[in-house]
């Protein structure tokens, strides 16, 4: 197994710094996914990036709650769901909508959960999606923003859940409450 370093701003490397104290004053802490994206500079710094245009882009908070939350379950990544289970807490999302997610039971409303399907077919069939499935995605009220700002929110989540997996990064303490396990 190889072991991943937590970094502190100190400790990473010169073009991490800057780095890890924009996420320090962002977040209030040093969140561990950024401590060990650390070690990759170029990859903390396009994480960065990718959160702040998902986080701005066509979505409102629970659809952005949506998209996470769906990859992160289906990847089953053990630091970003409890981490977007207090996120979501912090944006105001129904705690309805957190649990279905986590729980993988329905949805509060058919709108949140044609996203959550289409969401699972752009991860499960790797963006080969069925033409009905696109259909149904926009007779849903989507648009074609939304689609691509999908395919956003799942490359931002590919780099946080898959370095979670090999890091085994920690949950950070004010998430260790929601941990969670796929059922």
């Amino acid at each position: 197994m190889t072991d991943f370093t937590l970094h502190t701003i100190e400790s990473a490397p010169e073009a991490g710094k800057p780095l890890l104290e924009k996420s320090q004053a962002a977040f209030g802490m040093l969140p561990g996914l950024h401590a060990v994206m650390a070690e990759s500079p170029a990859l903390l710094e396009a994480y960065q990036v990718l959160h702040g245009l998902f986080a701005s882009s066509s979505f409102d908070k629970d659809e952005l709650t949506v998209v996470w939350q769906t990859i992160n379950v289906e990847n089953e990544c053990h630091y970003c769901v409890p981490a977007h289970t207090g996120i979501a807490k912090s944006m105001g999302v129904d705690d309805a909508i957190t649990d279905a997610l986590r729980d993988e039971t329905p949805l509060p409303s058919e709108k949140l959960e044609v996203l959550r399907d289409f969401t699972l077919s752009i991860v499960r069939d790797r963006g080969n999606v069925d033409d009905n499935k696109v259909q149904a995605f926009l007779n849903a009220g989507f648009t074609k923003q939304n689609i691509l700002d999908v395919i956003l929110g799942y490359s931002q989540k590919i780099m946080s859940n898959y370095t979670n997996h090999l890091a085994k990064t920690p949950i950070d303490q004010p998430f260790q409450k929601f941990e969670w396990h796929k059922k």
